[in-house]
């Protein structure tokens, strides 16, 4: 095709990261392509575990009652030395709070979380394009060029940008020529199993653990016969491939032929990688998950925080498509690029006590649930910035959720106000309350919802928080203006100048504001930023 039109975003690589930012970027009411190389969607367990955060993430984009249906709760593990078997407690189970309202990792195939977030995407009227490989990329000051080879020959998609979504040996990165620093052992190997198995109960995460860092692990997956088996291979051991051999292997480490796999659905041979990109993009370029960071297995992050970096990109793309400064762009390396190097510590730190029997290096706890992680003292949460901080929060935080209730008496939670692609302004207080009504607000980009809790107001807007769960949450102690992230996260908080300095803190993260009156007017315009 001569001249094709240009789309808005094309992504490449339909795994998690780059599904999860498809949907964020559609629900925009942008123009989008997701295309990937692969014949079909992943068919593999892989990445088995959602974190809390991710939960929370998948219910803003409308995936979370499918990976709800398609998992459970881990088991606890049961740890195997000889005919004993110890049950140990890997996850502290908890239940769920006001702010929390998924406590627990959520024991899921990825197969099931791409096919969930896929899905989402179609519902959204998007499909994802297989069987299209990126061959080439080139951009200039206003557009990129991708020429993908699919059935039908080379298609050449331009697009306003472009985000490599394709994994560890990422194609787009290398075409960016972008360092990818950090190490991988090819003497370490680990042969990951998804089969149909009898002879082993389905209520424990088994391993079998062994001296030199030998290893068996197998997880039950949910709602199957099928179990995830681990095993590490030895440094000159060549991977066993036909069913029989991998039930050798398998009756040799753990003395139980009562074990048997009667199907093997997916093989992969796993070599532990710890890399971090030296950067997140290049001019109309952005990498996301493992295209960016490579981890170990251990904790369940390597997933998790690929979706969150498509999260937290989707609103920036789509902000500054609408008019925002592109220097909103730069924020995303400079935020999730720390994230991505502190779980690549982590998951390597989790990884070597597992090799050397570490009870602890089994845990799991806050650190891997990504609840806590935080932008403060980044670009859009300064730490000596003009925001206040509460006495539990900082700018930049995780909102929690909050159970409130409405003018009407029924009760909602405060992420259920959160949902969608807009930033929503939270006043607490008749004073803050006073200046929310003031506050000006782009008719372009994402709209703003405006909540008022504590304080009277005739439109269907005002909240009350009879149980105090927004005023425990969020360390409310007086009139306070929080401005909320359509991430998620705390994009400012007012305890005094509410009106001067939140106008300064959306100034950096939207189009241009135009008149209050302008504002006002187009209220009703269909994709407008107006407020709601």
């Amino acid at each position: 095709m001569n001249n094709p039109q240009a789309i808005d975003v094309l992504i490449i690589g339909a795994g998690p990261s780059g599904s999860a930012l498809a949907i964020d970027l559609v629900r925009r009411g942008l123009d989008v392509r997701i295309v990937d190389r692969s014949p079909h969607a992943f068919d593999g367990s892989r990445a088995k575990g959602i974190q809390p955060r991710s939960l929370e993430v998948l219910e803003d984009l409308g995936a979370l009652d499918d990976v709800l249906a398609g998992g459970d709760i881990y088991p606890k593990l049961g740890i195997h030395a000889g005919p004993i078997g110890v049950p140990w407690k890997m996850f502290p189970h908890k239940e769920a709070t006001p702010d929390v309202p998924y406590p627990n990792t959520w024991l899921i195939p990825q197969f099931r979380t791409d096919r969930a977030l896929h899905a989402r995407l179609s519902e959204l009227g998007r499909e994802v394009e297989f069987s299209k490989e990126l061959t080439e990329l080139t951009q200039d000051e206003d557009t990129v060029v991708a020429k993908v080879v699919g059935a039908d020959g080379v298609e050449e998609i331009v697009a306003r940008y472009a985000v490599g979504a394709d994994g560890g040996s990422s194609v787009v990165r290398k075409q960016l020529d972008i360092g990818f620093a950090g190490t991988t052992d090819e003497a370490e190997r680990v042969l990951i199993v998804d089969a149909s198995v009898s002879g082993l109960a389905r209520n424990r995460w088994h391993m079998w653990p062994g001296l030199g860092g030998k290893l068996i692990g197998a997880c039950p997956l949910p709602h199957s016969d099928m179990f995830q088996w681990m095993i590490r291979l030895t440094p000159d051991e060549k991977p066993p491939q036909e069913i029989g051999a991998i039930i050798d292997r398998i009756h040799s480490h753990t003395r139980n032929r009562h074990i048997q796999l009667h199907e093997i659905h997916w093989t992969s041979v796993f070599r532990p990688n710890i890399r971090l990109a030296e950067h997140y993009g290049r001019g109309r370029v952005f990498l996301v998950g493992d295209a960016a960071h490579v981890h170990t297995p251990a904790g369940a992050q390597g997933l998790n925080t690929g979706m969150q970096d498509g999260y937290n990109l989707g609103w920036k793309l789509g902000q500054v498509l609408a008019g925002a400064d592109p220097a909103l762009l730069g924020t995303y390396e400079a935020e999730r690029q720390p994230i991505a190097a502190g779980v690549l510590g982590l998951s390597t730190e989790k990884w070597g006590g597992i090799a050397k029997l570490d009870p602890s290096s089994m845990k799991r706890g806050k650190d891997e649930q990504q609840l806590a992680l935080t932008y403060y003292g980044g670009p859009l949460a300064p730490a000596d910035g003009d925001s206040s901080d509460t006495s539990t929060l900082h700018v930049g935080d995780r909102a929690p959720d909050a159970r409130l209730l409405c003018a009407d008496g029924a009760e909602t939670r405060l992420f259920n106000l959160f949902q969608g692609p807009h930033f929503t302004a939270i006043a607490y207080g008749p004073g803050a309350a006073r200046d929310l009504e003031l506050l000006d607000w782009p008719t372009t980009g994402a709209q703003l919802k405006r909540l008022t809790v504590g304080s009277a107001a005739g439109d269907g807007r005002a909240f009350s928080d009879p149980k105090n769960t927004l005023q425990s949450a969020y360390g409310l102690t007086g009139d306070t203006l929080l401005l909320i992230r359509p991430d998620g996260y705390i994009g400012h908080i007012a305890t005094r100048d509410f009106l001067t300095t939140t106008q300064a803190a959306v100034r950096a993260m939207t189009p241009q504001a135009r008149s209050r009156t302008m504002s006002q007017q187009s209220h009703t315009s269909p994709g407008s930023g107006a407020t709601e």
